[in-house]
């Protein structure tokens, strides 16, 4: 398990992939370190006492690396009008490491099911599932949202509940929080990695039918022109 664990952080050092790296040297090397202390041969404690070492110099060369960055990575993705292949698998899956337990979303719309032509609480749920399948193995899940208006607010509610309801079957917990000044939409996860994206989680357009391509399939699905920007934080706000 230990070799294994090392082999891909070696290949995610090569591919830069620097954040998952150092979290799979460290994991690698506490597995090696109890791999030693379990065995009475001095030849192999010697040996894996010299893998140790050379793969904790590569593990603080990595941290300091990462220090060096500051944090300060930004990436802006533009989506043009009628684009398609942006499904949430495509663009947040670089972002969804591992190691991701923890989950924030700020969107003051994820409330009618149904309002004008976007699916604002369909898309939440898709999300969801996107978080559900992995990699990452998330556990909890946060949302702050405000409260829909008028007779809409016993629908969201009960969609919220039933969302919420459902992700514990998974061992998911979804928190759910309302305020009548949240304005930003934001997505952050523990790892560090904050996405901003114009329209938040709906930047989708009204599918033409219910039997039309594009209706199940996100990545099919045309989009309305949005801003994405990716951040890296070395402290993800709670």
């Amino acid at each position: 398990a230990g070799a294994e664990t090392l082999k891909r952080a070696v290949q995610l050092d090569v591919a830069s992939r620097f954040q998952e790296s150092l979290v799979c040297y460290q994991e690698g090397i506490d597995l090696l370190l109890q791999a030693m202390k379990a065995t009475t041969d001095e030849a192999k404690k010697h040996r894996y006492q010299q893998k140790i070492s050379e793969y904790l110099t590569r593990a603080e060369e990595i941290k300091e690396h990462i220090k060096k960055q500051d944090s300060k990575y930004h990436k802006q993705i533009r989506i043009e009008e009628n684009a398609t292949g942006f499904g949430y698998e495509k663009l947040f899956h670089e972002y969804l490491t591992e190691n991701v337990s923890e989950v924030w979303v700020e969107d003051p719309y994820i409330r009618q099911v149904h309002q004008a032509s976007r699916y604002l609480l369909y898309n939440f749920l898709r999300f969801c599932e996107m978080l559900v399948k992995g990699p990452c193995k998330v556990k909890t899940i946060h949302l702050l949202t405000s409260y829909d208006e008028g007779s809409g607010r016993s629908q969201q509610m009960s969609a919220l509940e039933e969302i919420k309801q459902s992700l514990r079957n998974y061992g998911v917990t979804l928190n759910i929080n309302f305020s009548s000044s949240i304005h930003d939409r934001e997505i952050r996860f523990d790892n560090g990695w904050m996405i901003k994206i114009g329209r938040g989680l709906d930047y989708f357009k009204k599918p033409k039918g219910l039997f039309s391509i594009g209706y199940c399939d996100f990545d099919l699905r045309p989009c309305r022109e949005t801003t994405v920007d990716v951040i890296l934080t070395k402290h993800t706000k709670k």
